[in-house]
């Protein structure tokens, strides 16, 4: 936990459909806009070793994948049997977590440090939600993505949400270590707004 709220940090991935599209810069321009800086960036095409280490294994998250496909498709009427072979949330969850994977590991992403005020819950914020569709007007998502998880279970692909962004200052801790390494090599620096903003007390 850090000492004060502006010494937060956090960690954000623009994902393969965000790089493909020419919106990495624009997620920048938004992160810092704000009044949160970057301290760490980094470009790699990731290995699908390095995304499953990236994503949860246990089995509880794995089978809420299930229950939320099951969800979206009774939702919108679909026919979970006829597209997917079963109603089970334990032998879906899998699957959605294997396009997932194929995805996230399709092409270039851009991983990025985030310092700043409450960073992980701003961050998540900027994003938006975790449906483009549900996502309000001025967030990354709600601006810059029209899908749902409702075409993508039928598509049999992970949702194009453009980015992922820790939910807990514990994700980020772990996330951070392994795209950037236990030692980090973060590039700390002050803003010009900052001293404006956050004086130092007497």
């Amino acid at each position: 936990m850090p000492n004060h709220p502006r010494e937060e940090i956090t960690f954000l991935m623009a994902k393969p459909d965000a790089v493909r599209r020419g919106l990495t810069g624009e997620i920048i321009r938004r992160i810092e806009q704000v009044g949160l800086k970057i301290v760490g960036l980094k470009m790699l095409r990731p290995t699908l070793k390095q995304i499953d280490d990236h994503y949860p294994k246990d089995e509880a998250w794995i089978t809420r994948l299930g229950h939320k496909t099951l969800a979206t498709y009774e939702k919108y009427g679909f026919d979970a049997v006829k597209e997917l072979g079963t109603t089970d949330a334990e032998k879906i969850g899998p699957m959605v977590r294997q396009w997932l994977l194929d995805f996230m590991s399709s092409g270039p992403v851009v991983g990025m440090v985030i310092k700043g005020v409450h960073a992980v819950d701003m961050v998540r914020k900027l994003a938006g939600k975790t449906m483009p569709s549900d996502s309000e007007l001025g967030t990354i998502r709600g601006d810059f993505s029209v899908d749902s998880a409702a075409a993508a279970n039928r598509d049999k692909r992970a949702v194009f949400n453009l980015v992922h962004a820790s939910e807990t200052q514990d994700e980020a801790k772990h996330e951070i270590e392994h795209w950037f390494g236990k030692d980090q090599g973060l590039c700390d620096y002050e803003r010009s707004d900052e001293m404006i903003k956050f004086p130092n007390p007497k």
